[in-house]
């Protein structure tokens, strides 16, 4: 492993990239936002990326992070992921990866740390957050609308006489475009709005309120449908 550091102020992206190697993203401070395509992470210091080799991504910060980005060669890594996967950062990983940042080890130590490391990387089984934008400008009016206000309830009809289009039009738009009906995408775009909001340690009940939902058990009930785990599972310690 070769692990490189970078602080990132909040609201800095670095431009899209790859890497030959595999990646560990990982804040070791402050929260960490990565996007690959359409999908999205928000990653406090408890959770990092694995990024296999040669996907395409960008990295940025919601929160000022002490970005640590974490490098396997793909021919001496045991890890098989071929997609982004979530992980779990544990104390224990935690301070493995801190250790492997020192330049005071030697090549044996390195190695029989970095076998340590690589068997305490611990997948969360959680479906990516998926916010596609249409093309179509009507469409798009409508997206923006939404992602600017998560808490606005106007349906489909009041949007779209906004956007300067009908209801169907709009609902047409959303399926051809996105791959998805305009409900469904309004919900993954207000859980992504979520995402910082719960790293930072919000509680349930603000960010409830903040993206749209009635009560904080229906955000729970919304987010477990979506991503296949609870706020609480996918960023806890």
């Amino acid at each position: 492993m070769v692990l490189g550091e970078l602080d990132l102020p909040a609201g800095a992206w670095l431009p899209w990239h790859e890497h030959d190697g595999h990646q560990l993203a990982w804040a070791a401070r402050g929260i960490l936002n990565v996007s690959v395509g359409e999908q999205h992470w928000v990653l406090p210091p408890t959770r990092a990326l694995w990024i296999p080799a040669g996907v395409r991504h960008r990295t940025g910060a919601t929160a000022h992070a002490a970005l640590r980005g974490i490098y396997a060669a793909t021919d001496r890594c045991p890890v098989r992921w071929t997609v982004p996967t979530l992980v779990a950062v544990r104390p224990l990983l935690r301070e493995l990866l801190e250790h492997l940042g020192s330049a005071d080890l030697d090549d044996d130590a390195r190695r029989r740390s970095e076998a340590v490391a690589f068997d305490l990387l611990e997948a969360v089984d959680v479906v990516p957050i998926n916010v596609p934008m249409p093309s179509d400008a009507r469409a798009l009016t409508v997206a923006r609308a939404v992602i600017a206000d998560p808490a606005d309830r106007r349906g489909l009809a009041d949007l779209a006489r906004e956007a300067g289009a009908s209801e169907r039009t709009l609902a047409r738009l959303f399926l051809t475009e996105c791959r998805t009906t305009f409900g469904a995408w309004r919900v993954q775009a207000r859980l992504r709005a979520s995402l910082p909001l719960l790293a930072e340690g919000m509680p349930l009940t603000a960010v409830s309120r903040r993206i749209g939902y009635s009560s904080p058990s229906a955000f729970v009930v919304a987010f477990r449908r979506a991503v296949g785990v609870t706020p609480g599972a996918y960023f806890g310690g």
